[in-house]
């Protein structure tokens, strides 16, 4: 009996590692879910609802030990690595993935059975609530737009100060020769 194959070899063991410390090169932040319980199709079916740039991924807790080790990620995730869980990877969009997950769970009846356990940005782990606030917050493409167009509205008001008194003087102007040709 067991498995059989590259994926339990030692070699793939260490691929497999190797995957993940890439995954976590890039990601900005990642978070945990119990993986137990999940029917196949459920799974595709909330990989395909994921934003571009989050992977999804059931790792082996001895593996995610092995990745983290040496990262900013190795203390924080410590007390997360307990039963299966199914890891999300995530590069950009963090409001937008755990979005498509709480839908996941509402969709398919998970919500209690499956809520997220905890998760680590920048070294610092939180749990299920604290994914949820960061998960809020704006992302950094709304942020930068917010700015944009702060930054496009200043020469407009600044246009429009600057032009104000001419016109008001180009109205005084001509009141006044419309009252001498009277």
């Amino acid at each position: 009996g067991g498995a059989q194959g590259y994926a339990t070899s030692l070699d793939g063991k260490k691929e497999r590692v190797e995957t993940l410390k890439g995954l976590l090169d890039e990601s900005e932040m990642i978070f945990t879910v119990p993986a137990n319980g999940l029917t196949v199709s459920e799974v595709q079916g909330l990989r395909r609802s994921l934003p571009e740039g989050t992977t999804m991924s059931v790792v082996k807790n001895t593996l995610m030990n092995r990745a983290v080790e040496g990262t900013s990620y190795e203390e924080a995730s410590a007390d997360l690595l307990k039963g299966a869980n199914m890891w999300f990877f995530i590069e950009e969009d963090i409001g937008g993935t755990v979005k498509a997950f709480n839908s996941f769970c509402k969709e398919n009846g998970k919500k209690e059975s499956h809520s997220v356990l905890g998760g680590v940005i920048e070294g610092i782990a939180y749990d299920a609530k604290g994914v949820d606030a960061i998960s809020k917050l704006p992302s950094k493409l709304e942020l930068i737009t917010k700015v944009a167009a702060g930054v496009k509205a200043v020469p407009t008001k600044l246009a429009r100060v600057v032009k104000a008194p001419g016109e008001k003087m180009a109205r005084a102007i001509k009141l006044a020769t419309a009252e001498d040709e009277e």
